[in-house]
């Protein structure tokens, strides 16, 4: 039950009593919202500013004939025009009440909306270089994208979670070299790793698996036809150790797209140009040397170009090289048009901070190959620095000079990982502390979120032991007599409860997932604040042995926190401990 979504629906329904020609897209503007100071009321509107221009009136006229209207509801206590035509509402406890009972008859289920209409979406992200182990730059895209994911899951989308593999570059081809040494020192050979190969230590046992292989036929091969065996079995050992890695945070894709499946005569560069070429998007001519410093690789050339402008980007953009070779961004616009003949209208791209100029250029592609009928949200994920006591960390590292996934999430957690990089907007840099995220203190926030998850079973623990006789089952606190939770800390705590279904949608449609994290911590400050006050008023304790229908109420609210938490923090992918040691 969304107690927001429900007041916005009785509030366009009276507007469209009051009002019958209110076009049903300006009644769908309207947005029911917590005040900004609570002692203005429980929900707040701004209906009547939306709809008074096109009806020529002035807003506090329609908003005073929006509140005669609500006079009849028994869900409302009052009701006020405040301002130049706010609406403020003060509700009945019945209606939080009845709120309280759907979360423990939705479970899992409360918050969890139809928002997406089984919409298809696609989500890209991580799309490291196959080339290596996840390092620490790398793990912020990912918890982001695995937790947009499953947020947009929860809120009705059906969402595929991809893997673009970068399989086709240079970088490939320097990866196969960089293991054919180590094949050869597996054979007994002395070697010294050029600068610019790949020196991690992670290729040694892909080594000694081709020496076991092939024993030193690959020697003997010519070196074209070696490289090609060792780069098809180096590929699929990094794409484990990648998987590997990411299973560490419990991240799983359902799709792995192969880049080099789109080059190759006939493949989809090839198809999606000519379709270009057929919808006039491509043209030859020269593009303006690049404003301020000019990029060694660019050439004043007549050359093949994406009309990229007429889609929302600053410049047309090269598809093809001086080499006849294709560009990064061909083989891009080809990989996001196969995305969208499969069927997807909805993309978001999870890349780093080092992609930010992309951004326009991927959304044109998106518009040019569906004709403006898919849309492309491009999430940028700033950088992360590693910090203990306030001073930069450095840690040991296993790969080279990379701190990677693996040495974090042994050091803290993958708890402390997924909450601590939510935590933050996407595009905003962050500080990532060792030594804060390891303390139980209020301070830590994913210890704070779990400390009151851990705290609700506690609860029952105690009334265990001062109610015995007590039957606390889910039957028995759906009997609870919920009318008796009237003390203000009471009604604080459920309005907190009520926000949950409102905040997860609005998280859902702005590709925001930190608002979650916000959201849990705001609801942990809540009931730890409850706890406090009940140790300074036992008439506020949760479990009173003098007061069982008392307590039993309070059980049920101590319950839907213990339900709510545990259903943000799996949106998130944070256990939710029923102890804490």
């Amino acid at each position: 039950m969304d107690v927001f979504a429900l007041f916005a629906a009785r509030v366009a329904d009276a507007l469209a009593s009051l009002y019958p020609d209110l076009a049903p897209e300006l009644l769908a503007r309207i947005v029911v919202e917590p005040p900004r100071d609570p002692a203005h009321g429980d929900l707040s509107t701004n209906a009547a500013m939306i709809v008074a221009k096109p009806l020529g009136k002035n807003p506090r006229e329609v908003a005073n004939a929006i509140v005669e209207h609500f006079q009849a509801d028994t869900d409302v206590n009052s009701v006020e025009v405040a301002g130049p035509g706010f609406i403020n509402f003060r509700l009945a406890p019945a209606i939080w009440f009845q709120m309280l009972r759907s979360v423990a008859e939705l479970g899992p289920d409360f918050g969890r909306s139809t928002l997406g209409k089984g919409e298809k979406v696609n989500i890209e992200y991580v799309s490291a270089n196959p080339t290596g182990p996840m390092h620490v730059g790398h793990t912020r895209g990912a918890v982001f994208g695995d937790t947009l994911a499953s947020l947009m899951a929860y809120s009705g989308f059906e969402v595929t979670r991809e893997y673009y593999i970068n399989d086709a570059g240079s970088q490939i081809n320097t990866l196969a070299s960089s293991t054919l040494l180590r094949y050869r020192e597996a054979l007994g050979e002395t070697i010294e790793i050029p600068s610019g190969f790949y020196p991690g230590d992670y290729l040694v046992p892909v080594g000694q698996a081709l020496a076991a292989e092939f024993g030193p036929k690959l020697l003997a091969m010519p070196e074209a036809e070696a490289l090609a065996l060792v780069k098809d079995r180096v590929l699929v050992a990094m794409l484990e150790l990648i998987q590997g890695d990411l299973a560490k945070l419990n991240i799983h894709h359902d799709v792995f797209f192969s880049e080099k499946t789109l080059h190759g005569q006939g493949g989809d560069i090839d198809t999606t140009l000519e379709w270009l070429r057929e919808q006039g998007m491509v043209y030859q001519g020269r593009l303006e040397a690049p404003k301020g410093k000019t990029p060694e690789d660019w050439e004043d050339r007549e050359q093949t170009l994406f009309r990229a402008t007429d889609w929302g980007d600053d410049v047309d953009r090269a598809l093809v090289k001086s080499d006849g070779s294709y560009t990064y961004f061909a083989a891009d616009i080809a990989y996001h048009r196969n995305k969208y003949l499969r069927g997807f209208k909805h993309m978001v791209n999870v890349l780093g901070a080092d992609h930010s100029g992309y951004v326009k250029r991927l959304q044109a592609a998106v518009k040019a190959v569906s004709g403006g009928a898919a849309d492309m949200d491009v999430k940028i994920c700033q950088l992360v620095r590693l910090m203990k006591n306030g001073e930069p960390f450095k840690m040991s590292k296993r790969s080279g000079d990379l701190v990677t996934l693996a040495d974090v999430v042994e050091e803290v957690g993958a708890d402390a990982v997924r909450f601590m990089l939510l935590f933050r907007r996407n595009d905003a840099a962050m500080d990532f502390d060792f030594a804060l995220v390891k303390e139980q203190t209020r301070d830590n926030p994913v210890f704070y979120v779990q400390y009151a998850h851990a705290r609700t079973f506690s609860v029952f623990r105690t009334a265990a032991r001062d109610l015995p006789e007590m039957d606390v089952s889910p039957a028995a606190l759906a009997t609870a007599q919920l009318d008796r939770l009237d003390s203000a800390a009471d009604l604080e705590l459920i309005r907190a409860l009520a926000a949950w279904p409102r905040s997860v949608a609005a998280a859902a449609v702005a590709h925001e997932p930190h608002r979650v994290a916000f959201y849990l911590h705001e609801l942990a400050a809540a009931f730890h604040g409850f706890w406090a006050k009940g140790n300074e008023d036992a008439r506020l304790r949760f479990v009173n042995a003098e007061d069982p229908m008392l307590s039993l109420a309070r059980l049920a609210l101590v319950d839907a926190v213990r339900q709510v938490l545990g259903n943000g923090l799996a949106i998130l992918g944070v256990s939710a401990p029923e102890e804490l040691s």
